[in-house]
């Protein structure tokens, strides 16, 4: 087949795209969680009775939320292989993003809308998780969609989601920073992901007319259709070479040497060398790719782990030692931004230092090291506590302990999602990315549980 100059990125068009499909597919994710204060907020059941505050019902939004985001990432990550075939790629994208849109209509709506605390809950647990569930479906379908493209549209795509957070914070701050009353900084905050989502849909539609990106998209498809022909004709050639030979010999039967086909022995050689690297290249079985980065697995999983485990239940009910209005953007500040920008960095730095090497003990030793930063963050100005002290009651001891807790969260994970593919044969890479997608997907699920008793002890 004669190949043809791959068209270019003209003005970046397809990077920026896939940096805005990045953004939106964690959109739901840090828009709910950040909102924590306006959803605690419309679930007060504190109540002054005799002089004294009585707490009537403790609804531990944060930990439902945190768990109900998760599972279903973990739920269709498991479900992937079954659901993916049978739907189309455009279908599972602009489908879940148009969910996602309807949702986060039906979030903004409610804001104005007065509910019993109960009825409130029930129904914004249902539209987290129904919300986290097409997140995972657009997640997993855009993580393989960018996969058919250069390395560098991986890396923009994961800079997309790795900034979501720190948009979602910086709209909570401007929220809280006007001059409007609390109910309607609430809903112009979750307008702005009703725009976000429209946005993504659209950038989405616009994909598919780009040349570059056609041509990337459709080249695989284009390659194996005209490889298939290629082999029929010849093959078609080859037998009709040997019908003939037959046709031309002798009635009386006696053999008659016919001139051999060149190209058809040539046909023979191929056909029987892709068979052999056929069987060469046979990708490897799950347990044996499991066997070469199970180190990582558990890496990626228990990194996951520590950081859901007091991120957000524990570390949005921590308040700041100075009262006053900077209590009004303490969490917003020094809980989500300052976890999400130094998240972001943690992952970015992987491009310049990677150490320790995939080889080295001292990696998953150092990740272990992490779950030091539970203890540290429960001896935080958590209130209410019934059992742990406080230990680290100064805003800055707080903001030092999250900084280091996000850029050794977001470096550990980046590293050991790259990682993971280079102990592999390069057929067996697909798989080892399936395997850590899981394994991420388990490590924030178990977080998300272990975050109930944890906040209880403190």
């Amino acid at each position: 087949m004669k190949g043809t100059g791959a068209p270019q990125d003209r003005g970046c068009l397809v990077g920026i795209i896939f940096f805005i499909l990045g953004l939106g597919t964690l959109l739901p994710w840090n828009f709910f969680m950040t909102a924590s204060l306006y959803f605690q907020g419309r679930l007060n059941t504190t109540e002054w009775s005799n002089g004294t505050v009585v707490v009537q019902k403790e609804y531990y939004f944060n930990n439902w939320m945190t768990l109900l985001s998760q599972l279903p990432l973990l739920l269709f990550t498991l479900l992937n292989s079954f659901l993916y075939p049978r739907i189309s790629e455009s279908i599972r994208i602009a489908g879940s993003l148009v969910f996602i849109l309807l949702l986060f209509v039906l979030t903004a709506v409610l804001v104005k809308v007065p509910m019993e605390m109960d009825r409130f809950f029930s129904v914004t647990m249902a539209t987290i998780w129904f919300i986290n569930s097409f997140g995972a479906v657009l997640q997993g379908s855009l993580f393989g969609l960018v996969g058919q493209l250069p390395q560098k549209y991986s890396a923009v795509f994961m800079s997309g989601q790795g900034l979501a957070g720190t948009f979602a914070a910086i709209a909570m701050l401007l929220a809280i920073g006007s001059d409007a009353d609390s109910e309607s900084a609430a809903l112009g905050y979750f307008i702005t992901p009703c725009v976000g989502t429209l946005v993504t849909l659209f950038s989405y539609l616009l994909l598919p007319r780009l040349d570059f990106a056609q041509y990337h998209l459709n080249k695989s498809t284009k390659y194996e259709e005209g490889t298939t022909d290629e082999l029929l004709k010849e093959s078609s050639t080859a037998e009709g070479g040997k019908q003939n030979g037959h046709a031309n010999g002798s009635a009386g039967g006696s053999p008659v040497k016919t001139e051999e086909d060149p190209d058809a022995d040539k046909t023979k050689c191929a056909i029987l060398t892709l068979e052999q690297d056929n069987k060469s290249e046979a990708k490897a079985s799950i347990i044996e790719v499991f066997r070469k980065i199970w180190k990582m697995a558990f890496c990626v999983t228990f990194v996951f782990t520590v950081t859901l485990s007091v991120f957000p239940a524990v570390t949005v009910d921590i308040r700041t030692s100075f009262p006053g209005n900077w209590e009004r953007y303490f969490i917003s500040v020094c809980c989500f931004l300052t976890f999400n920008i130094n998240d972001w960095l943690g992952r970015t730095v992987t491009t310049l230092i990677r150490w320790p090497c995939k080889e080295s003990n001292l990696f998953p030793a150092l990740v272990v090291s992490r779950v030091v930063f539970i203890p540290l963050l429960m001896l935080c100005n958590v209130q209410s506590r019934s059992y742990l002290p406080v230990y680290f009651s100064h805003d800055a001891a707080f903001t030092i302990i999250m900084c280091l807790f996000s850029v050794s969260s977001g470096y550990f994970v980046c590293l050991s999602m790259s990682y993971a593919p280079q102990l592999v044969e390069p057929k067996d890479a697909e798989t080892a990315g399936a395997l850590m997608t899981f394994f991420l997907a388990l490590g924030l699920s178990i977080g998300a549980a272990l975050s109930f008793p944890l906040r209880a002890l403190v």
